[in-house]
Order: structure tokens, then C-alpha cells, then sequence
């Protein structure tokens, strides 16, 4: 198994990164194992002018203080009080931006993703993954996730399988009608025809 890409690799436009996240390999090495899988749709946040971010308006709070480190760590956030979120910080120092992962098409370490999300052996392998609720149990990614350091071994990202990456799709964000105009924004990408992805809605080639 390859290393973690490096941390250049975030301190780019999130944009960009969220586009080249897609084919890529979530790792986590957890005592329960290792689980992995590629991902297949994410969701950019561009912090201070993006009122659909948790940093909108630059916004610092013991929730989004990570946000505003270095580029490259996990930023961990928990929705209806009970499912995790996970999402890769972006850009330099005290710049706000972030890249949620939404799905991803399981690869290693099933069996324990099974156990995690009570499933059984027959249970489709969608309902493993498809969604950042479901992907956080079934990789084992809580709260105490937050912070981490993607350039590490313990939680990484790795370079994907060669012709993983298919056409990419740009549609709009999920959830976020309160954001006003931003919530039409395409700011949310996706491997064309994976099974995996949450929603496959509104589709435009990018």
C-alpha cells in the first residue's frame, strides 16, 4: 500500500482538490483493522464567503477552529446529534476551507464495515458507504478523529488505482437550502454512473 499523499496535495485550490479527491483511497487504521475506500463524491466548503460553510463570515468556534489550521487534517463535525461527518481541511493557515466526503465505494476491511454498521453478509454493499453518515461508522471515523493529520498512517488519503477515476459530474450541494444562492452553486462533484454515490441528481458535465 502506497503513503499518504502529501501535504501539498491540500494546499491547493479546494476546488481542485475536491475534483481530485474522486479515485482516491480513504485509510483508516484503526485496532479494529483497517478499512478503506475509493471516493466517489465530495463537497467543497470556501469558508468565509460560502454561506453554506461552518466558517461563513470567518467564524472561529472550538467546532471550526481546525479549519483555520494548515491544510491537511481532519475536520470531524457531528450532525443530529448522533452521525459523524468527515472532511479534509484545505489551503494555507487561516483560510477556512474544506472538502466533505459524502461517499465512497468500499475496498478494504468490509467485513468490519459490516459489524460497524450492523449489517449482515447479504446486506447490499451500498448501504455500507453511501452517504457521510454511513462512510464515518462504517470506517470507524468519530469525534475523535478531529484534528487529525492526513499526512500520517493512522487516517490518509492515498493516491487511487490506476482508471479509477471516471467522468466527473458537478452538481449542487445537499441540504444546504438555507444558504440562499450559494445553494445552487456546483460545488459538489462525483464519479458518473458509480453506484455508490448518495444522489445522483442534477447532473452536469464538467
Amino acid at each position: 500500500m502506497t503513503g499518504p499523499l502529501p501535504r501539498a496535495f491540500y494546499l491547493r485550490d479546494t476546488l481542485q482538490v475536491a475534483k481530485d479527491l474522486l479515485g482516491c483511497e480513504l485509510v483508516h487504521k484503526s485496532e479494529a483493522g483497517l478499512t478503506s475506500g475509493l471516493i466517489v463524491e465530495v463537497e467543497a466548503y470556501i469558508g468565509p464567503r460560502d454561506p453554506a460553510s461552518h466558517a461563513y463570515r470567518g467564524i472561529r468556534s472550538d467546532r471550526t477552529r481546525v479549519q483555520y489550521e494548515e491544510g491537511g487534517r481532519a475536520y470531524v463535525y457531528r450532525i443530529y446529534g448522533m452521525y459523524c461527518c468527515f472532511n479534509v481541511v484545505t489551503q494555507g493557515q487561516d483560510m477556512p476551507e474544506v472538502v466533505l466526503v459524502r461517499a465512497l465505494e468500499p475496498r478494504r476491511g468490509i467485513p468490519e464495515m459490516r459489524r460497524r454498521r450492523g449489517l449482515g453478509a447479504d446486506a447490499d454493499l451500498r448501504s455500507l458507504t453511501s452517504g457521510p453518515g454511513r462512510l464515518c461508522q462504517a470506517m470507524g471515523i468519530d469525534m475523535a478523529s478531529y484534528g487529525l493529520d492526513l499526512c500520517s498512517r493512522r487516517l490518509f488519503v492515498r493516491a487511487g488505482h490506476p482508471g479509477a477515476k471516471r467522468d466527473l459530474v458537478a452538481t449542487r450541494r445537499i441540504n444546504i437550502d438555507y444558504a440562499g444562492a450559494a445553494a445552487n452553486w456546483r460545488w459538489r462533484f462525483y464519479l458518473k454512473d458509480n453506484p455508490f454515490v448518495s444522489r445522483p441528481l442534477f447532473p452536469k458535465r464538467h
